[in-house]
């Protein structure tokens, strides 16, 4: 099964083919060449799919089975290391933030967030977004690139790694909900979901891809075998205020989205989570709970409530407890089950985007030169 092909700038820059950019299934015909030049076995090609979806191998020379000669071969040809720790922060509450250098200098964020009985890690699927929704600090920056499979991978490969450090256990689930949305870089985001769950072997229950209501993509998702979750950022029941908060409303309208929703649900039979962020006195009024609820009514969904995350620059404020929780009343009188989500790592600049918008500042401000400043 073919999963990606190799990007062309990736193999300009460096020469080598990204293995991280494959299925398991594909080793043998990815490895062959190199196989068959040393005149090795084709089962090596499973023993290096072992090392790197197994053991998390991020170089060759840890794959201490393999002949020397091969492993010299395969360091000039392949890659599996496409990521660098530019900056890890850890928040007093145990969350745990990422930010990862790319080959090209470009910066992605990723957060793992301890609970009591699992580590949940949320990674990107691009360097910046394009679609510039106003409660968000990555669309600050703008659209920089689309991530390959591989650089989605490796959040997961690298991050694995810290949590098994930190915490004394792997990533339970993956969210796709960091910098990015995933349905805008569709290709990669398949390609990276089929990689981890047929290699790494997360179950795909424990995978949920979100979106801001990119409807081509959602209707991708419902035609996987496989039952990945869903969820979807509304943050507003109504056109106008949707579009002010999330402008891809205009271009997806809420009856096109529900309707994709609606056949993800026929296909899935899966519930799928609502992302609220709560702005006071913006999108928090019972009014709007009620219009929420009118529009969840013929579909089983789960509303996260989130207090809004404040970004310098914003002169929003996070709704008060006592109206999130009149706005918890007013879904469930409704028959909507929701939730209040804790807000986590405050202090480390957990929302999207803020930690490379805080860390791209710190650098202007040692420069002294903002036109220079990367």
């Amino acid at each position: 099964m073919k999963i990606v092909v190799l990007m062309a700038e990736e193999a300009e820059t460096t020469g080598r083919h990204e293995l991280l950019d494959h299925h398991p299934d594909e080793y043998e015909a990815v490895l062959g060449p190199a196989l068959a030049e040393l005149g090795q076995p084709t089962y090596r090609a499973r023993q290096i799919s072992g090392w790197v979806h197994e053991r998390f191998a991020a170089g060759f020379d840890e794959m201490t089975d393999l002949p020397a000669d091969l492993r010299t071969l395969l360091a000039k040809r392949y890659s599996i290391s496409p990521l660098e720790m530019a900056f890890q922060a850890r928040s007093r509450d145990g969350t745990v933030k990422h930010l990862w250098r790319l080959r090209d200098g470009e910066q992605v964020e990723s957060v793992l967030i301890p609970s009591r009985d699992r580590v949940t890690l949320c990674l990107s699927s691009q360097a910046g977004c394009a679609l510039a929704c106003r409660f968000c600090a990555t669309g600050d920056f703008g659209f920089r690139r689309q991530l390959s499979a591989a650089e989605i991978v490796a959040q997961f490969r690298d991050a694995e790694l810290v949590a098994r450090h930190v915490f004394g256990r792997g990533i339970a689930n993956v969210v796709y909900m960091g910098m990015g949305e995933p349905m805008a870089n569709l290709d990669a985001v398949l390609a990276s979901l089929s990689i981890l769950h047929g290699g790494f072997g997360l179950g795909a229950r424990r995978i949920t891809v979100s979106t801001v209501g990119l409807v081509p993509g959602i209707r991708a998702l419902a035609a996987r075998p496989e039952p990945f979750r869903l969820a979807v950022s509304l943050h507003a029941p109504e056109h106008t205020l949707r579009e002010t908060l999330v402008p891809v409303e205009k271009r997806y309208p809420l009856p096109d989205l529900f309707a994709a929703l609606r056949e993800y649900q026929e296909a899935k039979g899966r519930r799928i989570t609502f992302e609220y962020i709560m702005i006071d006195r913006v999108n928090d009024s019972h009014e709007l709970a009620h219009s929420l609820a009118d529009l969840l009514q013929d579909l089983d969904g789960f509303v996260n409530l989130i207090p809004y995350n404040p970004i310098p620059g914003r002169d929003w404020r996070p709704s008060p407890p006592e109206r999130i929780e009149g706005f918890v009343q007013v879904l469930e009188s409704r028959g909507v089950e929701a939730a209040v989500r804790r807000p986590r790592g405050l202090d480390i600049a957990a929302a999207c985007g803020q930690l490379r918008l805080e860390r791209e500042g710190m650098e202007v401000e040692d420069t002294g030169d903002a036109d220079e400043a990367p």
